[in-house]
């Protein structure tokens, strides 16, 4: 996307949630919402580590619906969304937020090892 000139910024997932809950606690989630709009795609890495807490999974839905349909989100995670209500609150959530992320979504299901695995058994010693 930046070779097309669009703007992309990179987060851990559980970094943006912190973020938005301080915003939230302030009385600015919406300002600050706002504020990530300027980016035509926001990268959430690591999906599966946001806490299933009622303050950090309701934030995280209101990014998802407040992008919905106006800009560009990618979701890693290492889950598959059958096993998503280990994320979210409750599974009405859930269901809310998976029905907005897969509505215009391009779904990437990558099943092979760990890249860091893979590097981590290339640096050990081979057993003799």
């Amino acid at each position: 996307m930046v070779e097309f000139g669009k703007r992309v910024k990179f987060f851990p997932a559980i970094a943006l949630v912190q973020h938005l809950q301080q915003a939230k606690l302030h009385l600015q989630l919406q300002a600050a919402l706002k504020k990530l709009d300027r980016f035509d795609l926001l990268v959430l890495d690591d999906l599966g580590y946001v806490k299933k807490s009622e303050a950090e999974t309701s934030v995280l839905f209101e990014l998802i619906a407040h992008r919905y349909e106006r800009k560009s989100l990618l979701i890693t995670a290492n889950q598959p969304f059958s096993q998503w209500d280990a994320i979210f609150a409750d599974s009405m959530m859930t269901v809310a937020a998976v029905d907005r992320l897969v509505h215009h979504a391009l779904i990437i299901d990558i099943q092979a090892q760990s890249y860091r695995k893979q590097s981590a058994q290339a640096r050990s010693p081979s057993p003799t």
